[in-house]
């Protein structure tokens, strides 16, 4: 519901704010919306804190950002209900505290943006069983995670303890146990395979996947998994692959969020002047993963 608040008079853009460059305002504004998460915030409230009109708010920011104002507050109150479900808060007294307003909010937006029932993502995987493994690859230490649906974790490092920390962050109740092939015996046969294929360039391993992330990320990474071997986009070109031109920030970061290494190939991505860009596990990792799968290589 729209709000009839209007800004305070001290909180509209000033004479000087009116001359600062567009991009500024919209960092100013995000900073506004930050400090009110829980508070509904019209454009046409937005448009007069930064001197705008409530359309050119809403396209400027979307350019800025690749989201909408409501969709950054939404994604601002959604880190609050999740930081409330991880400090055990119940889910209704989360929703509320976060400022949805309602349950059905929150649990109708579940599949697009959390990627799992709210209370499953509160509970950190309490209840499940996550076996894991290490080995040497030609590309350093890599440690493999499956629960009973497929691999979920799949990072390098160079300790094994800090990977098994990594994992624990990510999944924080869940039982965590070393795989021995009783405890998972698909886990062994893929980490050896996706070995093999770091090593001896054999074909990628077609495991099975848990993907877990926000919407926006799982949508992202479930594109990552169509780009085929030798080919590279730029993330200008997986945002408009995945409908989404404007949001290439966000492409990049959820590229950089990604947590299954290689099986979810998000080395394929680059800039779109072709340089490398970033890389989770290291730019000399993405510069050997892309050589290997180089035509002709």
């Amino acid at each position: 519901m729209a709000s009839s608040r209007t800004p305070m008079r001290d909180e509209r853009v000033s004479e000087a704010e009116s001359s600062m460059p567009v991009a500024d305002r919209m960092v100013a504004l995000a900073r506004y919306i930050e400090s009110r998460p829980d508070e509904p915030l019209s454009l046409a409230d937005l448009g007069a804190v930064v001197g705008l009109s409530p359309s050119r708010v809403q396209r400027v920011f979307k350019e800025a950002f690749g989201v909408s104002p409501k969709a950054y507050q939404d994604a601002l109150r959604l880190n609050h209900y999740k930081k409330a479900l991880r400090t055990g808060q119940t889910v209704t007294d989360a929703i509320y505290d976060a400022g949805f307003g309602s349950v059905s909010r929150v649990y109708g937006k579940a599949d697009r943006q959390v990627g799992m029932p709210p209370s499953s993502y509160g509970k950190g995987g309490e209840g499940e069983i996550i076996a894991y493994a290490c080995r040497r690859t030609s590309l350093g230490l890599l440690m493999m995670a499956a629960t009973d649906q497929g691999v979920c974790f799949a990072e390098f490092g160079d300790d094994e303890a800090a990977l098994q920390d990594q994992l624990q962050r990510e999944f924080s109740k869940a039982r965590l146990v070393p795989s021995e092939a009783k405890a998972s015996p698909e886990l062994d046969a893929w980490i050896a395979a996706l070995d093999e294929h770091l090593s001896q360039n054999t074909p990628r391993p077609d495991v099975p996947l848990d993907i877990r992330g926000t919407a926006f990320q799982t949508r992202v990474w479930k594109l990552l998994l169509s780009v085929r071997e030798g080919e590279v986009v730029s993330y200008t070109e997986l945002a408009k692959r995945l409908g989404e031109p404007k949001a290439v920030r966000a492409v990049a970061s959820a590229c950089g969020r990604n947590r299954i290494a290689v099986l979810i190939p998000c080395h394929r991505v680059l800039r779109s002047d072709g340089s490398l860009g970033g890389y989770r596990w290291g730019l000399n990792r993405k510069r050997q993963l892309l050589e290997r799968e180089r035509p002709g290589s």
